[in-house]
């Protein structure tokens, strides 16, 4: 029997190798898939596009995380922090399926860095608590914490006395929007 499995891996082997570059890797939960890419673009603070190797693009909209929007106070900070860390650089994306927009959700990752808490912590993004069922505990406990020290050492947006969340920024806007 461990033979057959063998030479049935070996034999499937070839078909694997071509779609490498768009799963990297199943982790030990089977839900987890990762993509990697280079970042083409930053549309705004949590959104980034990514070219695969196959030179296919596709939007990543950062999970866990919402970011001001770019007519709010530090909406421009945290798309120029997103700019600076990710532009042009190679990251792996682990998959949270889709939004409503059809982007990817995800964890971008560089290296051993967790992109999407780390902008929490420059005070630049809110932890997305109202998806935080929806995180591993472990992740929806760091991102909190991030969250926490950057307020409580009033880095970026958290200099302000009361930020206003973007979700509850992009409500105000719909209420005033003439009819």
């Amino acid at each position: 029997m461990r033979q057959k499995l063998r030479c049935l891996l070996i034999a499937l082997l070839p078909l694997f190798v071509g779609l490498s570059t768009i799963v990297l890797a199943q982790d030990a939960s089977p839900k987890k898939s990762f993509v990697s890419g280079k970042v083409i673009a930053i549309v705004d603070g949590d959104t980034i596009t990514v070219l695969t190797e196959n030179n296919e693009q596709f939007k990543v909209r950062l999970a866990g995380i919402d970011c001001p929007e770019k007519a709010q106070a530090f909406g421009n900070l945290a798309k120029k922090e997103l700019r600076k860390k990710v532009f042009g650089q190679n990251v792996r994306i682990e998959n949270r399926g889709k939004d409503q927009y059809g982007r990817t959700l995800g964890i971008v990752k560089m290296g051993n860095i967790d992109i999407n808490e780390y902008l929490i912590s420059q005070g630049v993004a809110w932890h997305f608590k109202k998806y935080a069922s929806d995180q591993p505990q472990e992740e929806a406990d760091r991102y909190s914490k991030a969250e926490e020290i950057a307020r409580n050492n009033k880095k970026g947006l958290w200099v302000q006395d009361n930020p206003v969340p973007p979700w509850k920024f992009r409500s105000e806007q719909q209420n005033i929007r003439p009819q």
